[in-house]
């Protein structure tokens, strides 16, 4: 075989390979976060004044194999005349985790019995699906892609680090009024602030020692 030959074999392969893998030729990266919910649910027997306490021992027991943090969003659904009281007692069980009942419930499958309250718990997850990806072979690249690889280190690790995955999907709204003194309290802490070059050069001597 000619070393022309292997040369064209050598590039035309190469060139095959550039080609299979991820495709992205736009400035964004297609490895973008995904948010998934999952909705967890637990019926307790709700009697006129609340739960019992041994539903309340159980309810406990199974909001701490949850292992309830922040981020997680919790809701009581219930058809009887002791709703109120069972959101109290709800209530104080999710305080142990700093958490909140929220006055939306989710909707969970299978209707719920009378004389039972549900307690719903809905987490939110984010990560970057097929990442690390490395199918595309770096070189000499004909199509204007980026690497098959690119935006899985920086899009990997805000789904890792966010504390409210759901802000990826819909942000938190801004405050309805803002304080003009807390706003300008920084630029003026900024300008009333001495210039570092105000006492000029420090003279060092290399005279001394050893």
């Amino acid at each position: 075989m000619s070393a022309k030959l292997r040369i064209l074999l050598v590039a035309t392969a190469a060139v095959a390979l550039s080609a299979c893998g991820t495709r992205n030729t736009g400035i964004e990266s297609i490895h973008q976060p995904v948010v998934q919910r999952s909705d967890y649910a637990f019926d307790v027997a709700a009697a006129d004044n609340g739960l019992t306490a041994e539903e309340t021992d159980r309810l406990a027991g199974w909001m701490s194999s949850l292992r309830l943090g922040y981020g997680d969003r919790i809701a009581v659904d219930a058809n009887t005349g002791a709703n109120a009281a069972v959101r109290d007692t709800v209530s104080a069980l999710a305080a142990r985790y700093g958490l909140l009942v929220s006055d939306e419930v989710p909707y969970t499958a299978g209707q719920i019995a009378p004389g039972t309250a549900r307690v719903v718990v809905s987490r939110m997850r984010a990560s970057v699906p097929n990442c690390p990806d490395h199918s595309r072979v770096s070189g000499i690249e004909y199509e204007g892609n980026t690497n098959s690889n690119y935006g899985c280190a920086v899009n990997s690790n805000l789904a890792s680090m966010i504390a409210r995955p759901e802000d990826l999907v819909r942000g938190q709204p801004g405050a309805p009024t803002s304080d003009p003194a807390a706003a300008f309290k920084a630029i003026d802490t900024y300008r009333k602030a001495p210039s570092t070059g105000a006492g000029g050069l420090k003279a060092e001597s290399t005279k001394g020692g050893n």
